[in-house]
């Protein structure tokens, strides 16, 4: 949503906005003069005098069904269009790259727009986090006045979330992964499959997509596509895979060539994995394999993913925004695999009430990796709650030695009690304002 108040606004139109919390990046969209709220006051938007004619309302579907601002400019007539309709109306003139997944697609469409932006090709993107490298999740092609718009790059995230990528025709796209999420969007998981496999044949006629080696969407794909990951069966694959710290350098496989020891400049497997893909698409769009190298090598990747709050001799603290088993499995085994001496301590907020009850046993069981787990309170979002479903349920599970269930005042003073070497904070919700206070409480 940001991406897209930061286009508007970068165009000369006032941009307006809500949201539930204040956060580090409302703060910072305020700075870049944008006006944004955060109660839902139907006094505040009838007091904006605003013309229906001169107005676009965009919506984002975290946005609860009973807010009074959204019913108020749905009753009197403003023109309503989804957040995910208006990029695909913002992306549809340029040469569209979609990236999706359960998993992975904020840092992979983050990491193509990183090469593409420092290759001689160049992009347009509207990213679901924030780069590290440019600090901002919108990037604008330096030429995007004066080259045609079909000669552009459009890197784009393509959210499954209530069927949002349907909006896309990408020339080039990804599928990263299609685990079981938003159940009570789809239902069931075969729902939410069939939900993909319409994206992935939306692809537009000269394009390729890239699926990652393994998914059953593969074998029903009637465009062209490629497979890509780990494996060595896989049409892009990456292998001589080493690890020096945060480091992490690999052989590319690419059809008859190997591209040898590039670096990457993020830690974690599931990283050199999404990597991969983003080579990938960057070579077919272009990109050469100088440009490449620098690119991954300078990739400082996106806040909130596999960030490093601290990162010393003698401490480590690690932030992301994992809210789903199987993106925990991923940072926490790849946390464990770079520091298996070190004792490792967690702070976790789940994410949704329908999520938790879900996928209770899966998050209890990645959680249990840790040495001691601190769990907050779900962050409901959008939903009220389930009777029978919180945090309390999930701790019973939980088979960490140490474990607690804690607000986010006694968090941080149990962090400055203990000051654990190695820690994490992990969740979607808005555990992202504690960042600091309890960097502060480590250092």
């Amino acid at each position: 949503m940001s991406a897209i108040a930061r286009y508007f606004s970068h165009v000369g139109i006032r941009v307006l906005g809500y949201d539930k919390t204040e956060t580090p990046l409302t703060l910072k969209l305020v700075e870049e003069d944008m006006d944004i709220h955060y109660q839902d006051d139907l006094n505040y938007i009838q007091g904006l005098s605003l013309n229906k004619a001169e107005t676009l309302v965009v919506l984002t579907p975290a946005i609860p069904k009973n807010h009074q601002e959204w019913a108020w400019l749905k009753e009197q007539g403003f023109q309503i269009l989804k957040r995910s309709e208006v990029l695909g109306l913002l992306s549809k003139a340029y040469k569209t790259i979609g990236i999706a997944g359960t998993h992975g697609k904020t840092t992979t469409s983050s990491l193509v727009a990183h090469i593409l932006t420092q290759s001689a090709q160049k992009c347009n993107a509207f990213l679901g986090g924030i780069s590290s490298n440019y600090q901002s999740n919108l990037l604008l092609h330096p030429h995007a006045d004066t080259l045609p718009a079909a000669n552009q790059y459009c890197v784009v995230e393509a959210d499954e979330f209530d069927r949002s990528f349907l909006t896309l025709h990408p020339f080039y796209s990804a599928i990263t992964s299609t685990d079981a999420d938003h159940l009570d969007i789809y239902g069931d998981h075969d729902v939410m499959q069939e939900s993909f496999l319409a994206y992935a044949n939306r692809l537009q006629e000269a394009g390729t997509i890239f699926v990652k080696y393994g998914l059953d969407i593969a074998n029903q794909l009637q465009v062209n596509y490629r497979t890509y990951g780990l494996n060595e069966q896989a049409d892009v694959y990456a292998n001589n895979i080493k690890i020096n710290k945060a480091e992490h350098i690999f052989d590319l496989h690419w059809g008859h060539t190997i591209i040898a020891n590039l670096s990457l400049g993020i830690p974690g497997m599931h990283n050199v994995e999404n990597a991969v893909v983003a080579s990938a698409i960057c070579l077919l769009a272009g990109v050469t394999v100088d440009e490449l190298r620098l690119a991954l090598a300078s990739f400082k990747g996106v806040k909130r993913r596999f960030e490093y709050i601290i990162n010393t001799p003698n401490r480590v603290y690690i932030d992301d925004y994992a809210h789903h088993p199987e993106e925990l499995n991923a940072i926490l085994g790849s946390v464990k695999r770079m520091y298996p001496d070190l004792p490792l301590v967690i702070a976790f907020q789940p994410h949704l009430f329908t999520r938790t009850r879900d996928f209770l046993d899966g998050f209890a069981s990645a959680l249990s990796q840790a040495d001691e787990v601190c769990l907050l309170d779900i962050y409901p979002a959008r939903e009220l709650p389930l009777p029978g479903i919180d945090s309390a349920l999930l701790l019973t599970k939980i088979t960490a030695p140490k474990k607690a269930l804690l607000s986010k005042l006694d968090l941080v003073k149990h962090v400055a009690e203990t000051k654990p070497i190695l820690f994490l904070t992990l969740g979607a919700g808005d555990i992202d304002a504690l960042v600091q206070p309890l960097k502060e409480a480590l250092l």
